[in-house]
């Protein structure tokens, strides 16, 4: 199912999970766009009769693409947000790194804005030039994944905002960074959900252009 082409994974009585392609707001900034994820899909159930609205319960960058829960209405949106104030939502995303982590696998601890932040990561494969890692934050500060990636000297493929492009050996159209996997349990129903979408096509098609060693 799709609402105005952006895939529907998972939906119920009170909650719609979509997945964001790369390049959309999720919210208006101050510059009010009036084009973004939310104003789209309120948009399109408007169409179809639905006497709600759709909240947004947590924000993914305009660059990043991938997994993002919606409430329908204000009383299951305060319920999810409490689960992600909680740390109670385990989150994964897939990003391609320039060059290669120093080991296979780690933990980056470094404070953003003065708050501890901290991001596991596990390579899971190597490309030419580009390390392909699975990653999971364990705290929510804007932007975490994609400073962290800098300060260790592999920024993340595609990036703008936090390295040049002119720096980097491969050139991506887009940021390599998906949200790939949400585990939480339901605030309402108490069913443990594990929802996951696959690569966009764009980012499986750039992987593949490249040799591929697989990490034993």
């Amino acid at each position: 199912m799709t609402l105005s082409n952006i895939p529907v994974i998972y939906e119920d009585d009170w909650f719609l999970i979509v997945d964001k392609p790369s390049g959309l707001l999720t919210i208006p900034t101050p510059r009010n766009e009036t084009r973004t994820l939310s104003s789209i899909l309120n948009d399109e159930i408007k169409k179809r009769g639905a006497t709600y609205r759709l909240h947004p319960c947590h924000r993914l960058d305009r660059e990043t693409s991938g997994l993002i829960i919606y409430a329908k209405g204000k009383s299951p949106q305060k319920k999810m947000m409490e689960e992600f104030k909680n740390r109670k939502v385990n989150k994964k995303y897939i990003a391609f790194l320039q060059g290669y982590p120093g080991k296979s696998s780690g933990e980056i601890n470094s404070a953003i804005d003065g708050l501890s932040a901290v991001t596991r990561y596990k390579v899971i494969e190597k490309k030419d030039n580009f390390a392909i890692v699975e990653v999971t934050p364990l705290t929510g500060r804007t932007n975490q994944i994609r400073i962290h990636f800098k300060r260790i000297g592999c920024p993340i493929l595609g990036e703008t905002r936090y390295a040049f492009r002119k720096d980097f050996k491969i050139k991506a159209k887009r940021l390599c960074l998906h949200a790939s996997q949400l585990d939480f349990i339901h605030p309402i129903t108490s069913v443990r959900l594990a929802i996951s979408c696959e690569l966009p096509v764009v980012l499986k098609e750039f992987a593949d252009k490249h040799n591929m060693q697989m990490i034993r």
